[in-house]
């Protein structure tokens, strides 16, 4: 990963063919860009103190990185095959061998989310190996524009997702890789419980047309706690 200013110098979010559809809020916010998988994405930000942030209450923009999904009849034990270990569960989600974490949203449906270091050696090999010739019962989602992908993490995410969603997130209630497809301030999303080192952590997905939108939201509901946007190493950190 390589890093440089997101204001005046490279990469700048616009020079990549993959970046968030938020990046002009990302940029007014004072947003240091990396390249990562290829994009741009927020690494860190101006003012510091990103990692005590993300400990209360922070959300990272990780929309540019890659992810995949799958659906059909045969789904899950297609992928199986193919090397993934995925129990027959769902809504739940399991990290893999090479750290990508795959969320089974129904048992015929399947969301992959790349590691953080945004190494998808995997998913591109799946997604590589999809044809429509040889689907059987497993058909290519590609998710990478559809939805936005946020995370957000500290000790005062459930409380803060309490304004906003009407499921009970707090870590006592719902475990570690549980998943909730389910409306946050009055949009689809689907929240994934992802812990960070010890640290509560919530991937939150959605469709991209809202990502500002929802950004918004969530930026008024942690103003209570003084959260605020982190960047990828903030996050990294946290399992350091």
């Amino acid at each position: 990963m390589s890093e440089s200013d997101g204001l005046t110098g490279l990469p700048l979010p616009a020079d990549f063919s993959r970046r968030s559809p938020i990046y002009p809020r990302l940029r007014a916010e004072e947003a240091v860009f990396g390249v990562v998988a290829g994009a741009a994405v927020p690494v860190r930000y101006r003012d510091g103190g990103e990692v005590a942030a993300a400990r209360t209450l922070g959300i990272a923009d990780l929309s540019p990185l890659p992810r995949l999904g799958f659906k059909g009849k045969d789904v899950l034990s297609q992928l199986n095959t193919k090397g993934m270990s995925l129990e027959f569960r769902p809504n739940t989600a399991s990290k893999q061998s090479d750290g990508t974490l795959a969320a089974i949203l129904a048992l015929t449906e399947v969301l992959l989310l790349s590691p953080l270091d945004g190494q998808a050696d995997g998913l591109q090999v799946l997604g590589d190996d999809w044809s429509i010739d040889r689907a059987d019962g497993a058909y290519l989602l590609p998710r990478q524009d559809s939805h936005f992908w946020f995370v957000i993490t500290g000790q005062e995410a459930a409380p803060m997702f309490a304004k906003l969603s009407g499921v009970d997130l707090r870590t006592k209630t719902f475990k570690n890789h549980n998943i909730a497809q389910t409306p946050v301030a009055k949009s689809n999303a689907i929240i994934i419980r992802d812990d960070q080192g010890d640290v509560p952590a919530y991937h939150l997905l959605g469709d991209s047309a809202s990502a500002g939108y929802m950004w918004d939201c969530l930026l008024d509901a942690m103003a209570e706690w003084r959260g605020r946007p982190v960047g990828l190493n903030a996050l990294q950190a946290l399992t350091s």
